[in-house]
């Protein structure tokens, strides 16, 4: 009976074992982000000083939520930056002031910027506000595209670049209700379709990444991207007029 015992109990923690070496080995298998803060080079009415951390704290979310990369907590990034920014002032010994590639095992940075911003209203006015519901017939469409950046966090360069776009549109009696969800200043956008087009961004992204990241940048998942990026430039392209 003992011997029996001992053996079942090998048995058991020789897989505690096992499932601990695999859990431990498919993390490291997963990247580390880090993500900055998005920055703004539009002059659109929804962002103001803290949309920059809303926006980064929406992608950090759902990078996280896909399991499929191991992702910097903003505080835990945001102290290394700060260590960083106070180094390269020169009020830090050279010796000892960190370094890019010391960010605590991430292997690479995603920046975003907001590059355009379009929003166009038409239709009635007059709409009415009760209790958080806002009703009113308008016909609202939102354009919104940003500038992707993955850089490498050892060597400084950048690994991967792409221009994410999104377009979201309401017509007719359009019901936004603004309880939440978005958080910060974005909070009032959440049903609109500004910001429709934000989270449209925002899960273009965490799409791309996984594809481009995970999969690999030859592997099949890219057809579709590569498919985009030429429309895009081929739309850019016919919407200048050069005399």
């Amino acid at each position: 009976m003992r011997i029996k015992a001992f053996l079942l109990f090998l048995f058991l923690f020789s897989i505690s074992l096992y499932s601990q070496g695999y859990a431990q080995g498919y993390g490291d298998q997963r990247p580390r982000l880090g993500v900055l803060r998005f920055t703004n080079h539009t002059s659109a009415g929804w962002w103001d000083g803290s949309v920059g951390t809303d926006l980064q704290d929406m992608l950090i979310a759902e990078l996280a939520a896909t399991n499929s990369f191991r992702v910097l907590e903003r505080k835990e990034l945001d102290a290394v930056i700060m260590e960083q920014d106070l180094g390269a002032s020169g009020r830090v010994n050279p010796r000892t002031r960190s370094k890019l590639g010391k960010i605590t095992g991430a292997k690479y940075l995603v920046a975003a910027t907001v590059s355009a911003f379009e929003q166009n209203t038409s239709g009635g006015g007059g709409g009415i506000s009760f209790g958080g519901v806002s009703l009113g017939g308008r016909q609202d469409k939102a354009y919104m595209a940003v500038d992707l950046k993955v850089i490498d966090v050892e060597t400084g360069e950048i690994y991967d670049a792409r221009t994410v776009e999104a377009t979201s549109k309401s017509s007719g009696i359009s019901v936004g209700v603004y309880r939440g969800g978005f958080g910060g200043h974005l909070n009032e956008y959440q049903n609109t379709p500004v910001g429709k087009a934000i989270r449209a961004c925002i899960m273009e992204i965490v799409d791309y990444l996984k594809c481009s990241l995970i999969e690999g940048k030859n592997s099949p998942c890219m057809d579709e991207y590569y498919q985009k990026e030429r429309n895009r430039r081929e739309k850019t392209k016919g919407s200048i007029n050069l005399d």
